[in-house]
């Protein structure tokens, strides 16, 4: 089962739908003893930094949260999701994130031409290769943004994807079994449901199927 965190934010039944589209048997939760019995949990959410993090403050889940990535097992941040693994973000100075892994979140800089938030289809590029997320997809994969605030990692290896938008935006990263996406694979399509199955397969492996 792939447990997806309720912490209060929007988007958990798209991502529930996609990973029932792809024959995943997947389980909204906010309670820490289904991620306890979890094979694969999946970090989704829009919002805000400071909000997100005062919800999983309250449901009691950062500690779970954080346990259950120490434990090895895949584990699949999405959009504000991934913002919620690193250190802070410029949205609300002074929240920790969950710390998990180093760096920090901007806002996207103004620029000519450009719109924040960042709406709309963008195409990645693997700086370091590419990743087991992105295993079968095509040369550089579009996939679907809606963000204001971008990852700058500190440890450029654990980059997995990249973009641009003004800047180069970290836009998903691997380390070990953690994984990542500033997009939103459940609204990319053929290639994000690849996304998707991939990672799901990575949690069949975990269980031994």
């Amino acid at each position: 089962m792939i447990a997806i965190i309720d912490y209060g934010a929007g988007n958990l039944q798209s991502v529930r739908k996609a990973l029932d589209f792809i024959g995943c048997e997947a389980r909204v939760t906010d309670r820490p003893e289904d991620l306890e019995t979890a094979e694969a949990a999946v970090l989704p959410g829009v919002g805000a930094f400071g909000d997100a993090m005062a919800s999983l403050e309250s449901r009691g889940l950062v500690d779970p949260v954080r346990a259950f990535i120490r434990q090895g097992k895949p584990f699949l941040g999405i959009c504000l999701g991934l913002q919620l693994l690193f250190d802070s973000s410029e949205e609300s100075p002074g929240v920790k994130g969950l710390g998990v892994l180093p760096g920090k979140i901007l806002r996207i800089p103004d620029g000519e031409g450009l719109k924040v938030p960042h709406i709309g289809w963008n195409s990645l590029s693997f700086p370091n290769g590419r990743g087991r997320l992105f295993a079968g997809l095509s040369q550089e994969p579009y996939v679907y943004f809606v963000h204001s605030y971008y990852l700058k990692a500190e440890d450029p290896q654990i980059v997995a994807a990249t973009t641009e938008y003004g800047v180069t935006i970290h836009a998903s990263v691997e380390k070990g079994n953690l994984f990542a996406c500033q997009f939103h694979p459940e609204k990319s399509g053929a290639e994000g449901l690849q996304i998707l199955q991939n990672f799901a397969a990575l949690a069949a492996g975990e269980k031994g199927e």
